[in-house]
């Protein structure tokens, strides 16, 4: 549970800080961009933190590789 949390506190932290980086470049344009650029901002943020995550990311593998026929490394060294 303690993770679950974590993880969570995580992706909010990287949603805020590319929220407010995205509505500060927007802003040297106008008010739209700048709500624009946070929108993508935090949308962008949150993805890295979904990437960064590692195995338990969005984009994990959720087959088991317990044999290791997919490792391209081991295929050209047998």
């Amino acid at each position: 549970m303690g993770s679950r949390i974590r993880n969570s506190l995580s992706r909010a932290k990287y949603a805020a800080v590319g929220a407010a980086v995205g509505a500060a470049v927007g802003g040297l344009w106008s008010r739209n961009a700048a709500s624009t650029g946070g929108a993508l901002g935090g949308l962008a943020g949150a993805t890295l933190s979904e990437l960064k995550s590692g195995a338990g990311g969005v984009f994990a593998d959720k087959e088991d590789d317990a044999d290791g026929d997919d490792d391209p490394e081991a295929d050209a060294a047998a």
